[in-house]
């Protein structure tokens, strides 16, 4: 149902920031910075700061020492470790927005030192509070300690376990650590329900929890829910303006996990949004259009069959464009979507409607996530977000057009039914205690009208489906269970180039001279960009290692990003041999067209041969540039699995030159 209300009291006082909006902002040639350049800090305020860090450092040697054989006590160092990375960032890379954040730099450097004192001495008083708390956890991604705030409920008998509302902040261009963790100390938020856990994420700066911010989230989780009692069927998703698109991309992409969304303006796909809040005239590369449906959440609109969505706009924002985007994707699927609209309201939320939206919130938080739906709706792009409920899809026919599957389950007849449309492999799974069909017996199960069976199961049930010429058969293990020597793409193996920064990854710098001085130019000024760019939009700092010191363990820890060529770097020489595309001093070969070497230059992502569960990418780190900083619907893969660029071309706030070439792998991971 869409909601309108008629009567407008006073607005609240709190506001969001919206988008960047500015028409100079479409300009490629002229991009401002993001962050921008803080105000200039006093020597004496420096050097004071400066003293802070280095005795907050100090005790936290000491502290790792000490708990060196305590790992429960260890484990807690990052919520001490927080409060030095957010003053040595900002002081380091001039990031105090306004001058009254040197007192608040104070401040947190005094309760980093308390905490570090607290935990020297085996206590940890933050962790029976109840209120505004603020914790960190070591990203898996880059291994930097990432700061969330929760607001805890106070303990009370019968109340546990939790539900858990995970909220996602607005756009903010000086959103710092520290002026995350400063407002995660004082204020509570937009809603603040009874017995809840509020966990609010920091999505790694002026980021819609997308790539890095996506596992952040995930992360942060499961961070809370070591600590906390959470109720896992009551979980759910809000966010308003920037927020409210990483709502609508978790609520679309994880639609399975949550009780309820509730999503607030923001933006819900990339091409309208631009054309009607940015202005901006689109001329984007095939490849870049179709790497749109990776994060547009029309897409992806059924999958929330299953999800109670609530979705608030004011009636004079732009931005109440997302749900009007989302609210047709659905009628189209048969879904309707409640919007509740704020009258003559712009940008924040009107009172009324802001109650209202409590009200049907707090109703679908309360009947709680049926972990074990009658029928599952499913529809994907990529195997990145391959799972709904108990359907897992293992292979699809082909990266960025559309795979569904529509499944239900009968009990009296003990079947599952399937109807499927681009998808080569299924896997219909349940964990122990949650298996619905009985377990004495073989299931039936019904694929596009074709009649197989599973056995029963008493603990966790999980049957694995292959579609080989046009029939499909049952088999012991899932397409993804091992890539082997006949490479296919999988879950978490399955490009673009994007993809790799998701989980922990390692940037090898090549150790060598290039086969052509314009090539090694090139990748030096690159790699530098790359680790420069990656500590200011995803702020952390990217591990680095020559390829001379690269170990077995480092290539079965970490997806591997190459710098250079065969003939500078050592790694990427024991693997030209593997990969599909052919480099050396006579030309480069990609897809059976040939490059001049001197000018040209591979970016790929691909399975890295020397541990084909992990990727390696030759020269690239996440793929968009300056230009997309200025607006977060822009923020998508701007190159696909592989690319050609012609460095004699200049680099831009887009690209890393000219791009000669670019194109997709087969599901197979050959060249197309």
């Amino acid at each position: 149902m869409k909601f309108r209300l008629l009567c407008a009291p006073l607005l609240l006082v709190l506001t969001f920031t919206a988008a960047a909006a500015d028409p100079k902002d479409n300009q490629i040639e002229n991009v401002r910075r993001v962050p921008p350049l803080g105000v200039k800090v006093s020597e004496k305020d420096r050097a004071e700061l400066q003293a802070g860090l280095a005795s907050l450092a100090t005790q936290m040697q000491v502290l790792r020492e000490q708990l060196r054989t305590q790992p429960k006590l260890l484990e807690l160092l990052p919520d001490v470790e927080i409060f030095h990375k957010a003053v040595r960032v900002a002081l380091t890379y001039d990031e105090f927005s306004k001058s009254n954040e040197i007192a608040t730099a104070r401040a947190l450097l005094k309760t980093g030192y308390e905490r570090a004192l607290a935990l020297k001495q085996g206590r940890t008083p933050w962790l029976t509070t109840n209120g505004l708390v603020v914790r960190g956890f070591t990203s898996k991604i880059d291994g930097s300690v990432q700061p969330y705030g929760v607001v805890l409920p106070e303990a009370c008998p019968g109340c546990a376990p939790f539900r858990l509302d995970i909220w996602f902040h607005g756009r903010g261009e000086t959103l710092s650590e520290l002026n995350f963790i400063a407002g995660r100390q004082k204020d509570p938020g937009q809603f603040t329900p009874a017995k809840t856990i509020v966990l609010h994420v920091y999505n790694r700066f002026c980021n819609p929890a997308r790539f890095a911010g996506e596992t952040d989230v995930f992360e942060a989780l499961d961070h809370v829910k070591k600590w906390q009692p959470v109720d896992e069927d009551r979980i759910l998703v809000r966010g308003f303006s920037m927020g409210g698109a990483s709502c609508w991309d978790f609520a679309t992409h994880h639609a399975w996990r949550w009780a309820a969304a509730n999503p607030g303006a923001g933006f819900s796909e990339t091409a309208d949004f631009l054309k009607v809040f940015q202005s901006e005239d689109l001329k984007p590369q095939p490849w870049e259009q179709k790497l749109w449906r990776l994060y547009d959440a029309t897409d992806y609109a059924i999958n929330i069959f299953n999800v109670p969505t609530v979705a608030y706009s004011g009636e004079d924002d732009k931005q109440k464009q997302a749900a009007d985007m989302m609210e047709k994707a659905m009628a189209a699927e048969g879904l309707k979507l409640t919007h509740i609209i704020g009258p003559k309201t712009g940008h924040k939320y009107e009172p009324n409607a802001k109650k209202q939206v409590e009200e049907l919130v707090d109703a679908a938080a309360a009947k709680g996530r049926n972990p074990v739906p009658t029928q599952v709706k499913f529809t994907t792009f990529t195997l990145r977000y391959n799972k709904m409920a108990w359907v897992e899809v293992d292979g699809l026919e082909e990266h960025w057009e559309r795979g569904r599957v529509d499944a239900e389950l009968n009990k009296d007849g003990n079947s599952i039914k399937a109807t499927t449309k681009g998808v080569t492999a299924v896997t219909f799974a349940f964990d122990a205690g949650k298996y619905p069909l009985d377990p004495k017996k073989p299931a039936t199960i019904l694929i596009d009208g074709q009649k197989l069976s599973a056995p029963g199961a008493t603990g966790a049930f999980a049957a694995h489906f292959r579609k080989e010429n046009g029939k499909w058969q049952a088999v012991q293990l899932p397409a993804s269970s091992n890539p082997g020597p006949a490479l296919a793409k999988r879950h978490g193996l399955q490009g673009p180039i994007d993809d790799a920064f998701m989980d922990s990854f390692m940037f090898v710098r090549p150790t060598s001279a290039a086969l052509n001085p314009k090539v090694g130019a090139w990748v030096r000024g690159e790699m530098q960009h790359a680790i420069t760019h990656w500590r200011q939009q995803f702020r952390g700092d990217a591990r680095v290692k020559d390829d001379s010191v690269v170990t077995d363990a480092d290539i079965a820890a970490h997806n591997l990003v190459l710098w250079g060529d065969p003939q500078s770097n050592k790694l990427l020489a024991r693997i030209a041999d593997k990969l599909p595309v052919k480099w050396g001093a006579n030309g480069l070969v990609v897809a059976g067209k040939t490059y001049d070497a001197g000018s040209h230059v591979p970016v790929l992502i691909y399975p890295n041969p020397l541990n084909p569960r992990r990727y390696v990418v030759i020269n690239s780190s996440f793929t968009y540039r300056e230009y997309d900083y200025l607006n977060n619907a822009r923020q998508t893969p701007k190159l696909p699995d592989w690319a050609v660029v012609d460095i004699s071309k200049p680099v831009t706030s887009r690209f890393p030159g000219d791009i000669a070439a670019a194109g997709f792998f087969g599901e197979k991971w050959d060249v197309k």
